[in-house]
């Protein structure tokens, strides 16, 4: 009978969301919002790549002199570039518009700016003048060295390959701290979607006062289990149309959006940090959903239990205020205090295993903590669900629940 009242719960809690015409357009709007800056980003990067290929191919006459020595005339008339001993009338000429522009290389490039001067074209086109000049200069100095090996090292496109290792291993590095920091990425959407749904779960049917009508022919338990349930597969759902724009984007248009590409030969998947990014992910769920059912229990109304529902999701995001130290002094006593107070514990500890600076022992006493403290309130609030679903008018007063709860057991 109570499983058969847990699926009419969970079918019904269910349902009754999904069809709710608020769910629907806060569903679509999102994916429909991307799917315009999608759009538009297509559009914005066609019309992007078709002036840079048209500037790319476009040529302009230019003249120039060179105190320095280092500018070669044969490459620089290929250019498009003309030498000039009379830089006054250079600059006369670009401002009366007979020559696009003029470049004047000073005697020392290292101390002095090359002076750039040219007919202006727009703020996007101007910047081909400088590009050029920088351009010529770069290729002429490298013509004067001789080396490319050499030219590499000065100007700083030398390649780099760096290994570090740990227990006689080569480290995952970001490799390895992007699958465990996916959890927390969860947990904040689920959380974001879910919260205030799990607060109005149980006000909903408080506000409505029908709520001693449903628990004549239903447990608490059941009841707020079927809730809990229903709403787990709610945003489930909603996590699926968030996504799905953006995966047809990347597998279908990732070049026409500019989207980088990803490799997930990159990605390391390392056990232990998993496990123990999915078992903080469940008990960082449980704790805050306990408490957001609890606080549904106490208050009579969504409006009343605003005024709790604000600062309890900030406490999501204070770790954030001392990443720094999350990562770098992990023994700091603010963040020791973090990873373990239950409200900031499940951020402050799947940051802190994402970088692996959570050792085996404290994440057992987190994880631990955060689903014994969660069951604990999840009891704590179907007690006070029992005993508040029919207080319409005023806050519950959690002291005389347990008082009648004690003399109804005599």
């Amino acid at each position: 009978m109570a499983q058969h009242n847990l699926g009419t719960v969970v079918a019904f809690e269910f349902v009754r969301t999904i069809k709710k015409r608020g769910f629907a357009i806060a569903t679509l709007a999102i994916p429909i919002l991307l799917i315009v800056v999608f759009a538009l980003v297509f559009a914005s990067n066609a019309s992007s790549k078709d002036s840079a290929e048209a500037q790319k191919s476009a040529k302009f006459s230019f003249t120039y002199s060179d105190a320095s020595g280092i500018i070669k005339s044969p490459g620089a008339k290929v250019a498009g570039g003309t030498y000039t001993n009379d830089p006054a009338a250079a600059i006369e000429a670009v401002k009366n518009g007979t020559s696009e522009a003029y470049f004047e290389y000073p005697a020392d490039p290292t101390s002095e700016p090359v002076k750039v001067y040219g007919a202006d074209k727009g703020m996007f086109e101007n910047g081909k003048y400088e590009a050029v000049a920088k351009q010529l200069l770069a290729a002429s100095a490298q013509y004067q060295v001789g080396s490319p090996q050499l030219t590499a090292a000065q100007t700083g496109t030398a390649k780099f390959d760096s290994e570090t290792f740990k227990d006689g291993k080569v480290a995952a590095g970001v490799g390895g701290v992007i699958p465990p920091m996916l959890f927390l990425v969860v947990f904040y959407i689920s959380m974001i979607l879910l919260s205030n749904q799990m607060l109005n779960s149980t006000l909903e049917e408080k506000e409505n006062r029908v709520t001693e009508m449903i628990l004549t022919t239903l447990n608490p338990t059941t009841l707020i289990t079927g809730k809990i349930i229903s709403l787990f597969a709610v945003g489930l759902v909603q996590i699926l149309v968030f996504l799905a724009p953006v995966g047809l984007a990347y597998l279908f248009f990732r070049d026409s959006l500019a989207l980088p590409a990803l490799s997930l030969s990159s990605l390391v998947f390392e056990p232990g940090p998993m496990i123990t990014g999915a078992l903080l992910l469940l008990g960082g769920f449980t704790v805050f959903t306990g408490t957001l059912v609890a606080i549904g229990a106490i208050m009579p109304t969504a409006k009343e239990a605003g005024t709790i529902f604000g600062p309890l999701m900030a406490m999501m995001f204070i770790p954030f205020y001392i990443f720094s130290l999350v990562i770098s002094n992990p023994e700091a006593l603010i963040v020791q205090i973090f990873t373990y107070f239950p409200l900031t514990a499940p951020v402050t500890a799947l940051l802190r295993n994402a970088f692996g600076t959570l050792s085996p022992i404290e994440a057992g006493v987190v994880i631990v903590e955060l689903f014994v403290v969660g069951i604990a309130i999840l009891r704590l609030a179907v007690h006070l669900f029992r005993y508040g679903s029919i207080e319409y008018g005023r806050k519950l007063n959690i002291a005389a629940t347990f008082r009648r709860s004690e003399m109804a057991a005599k």
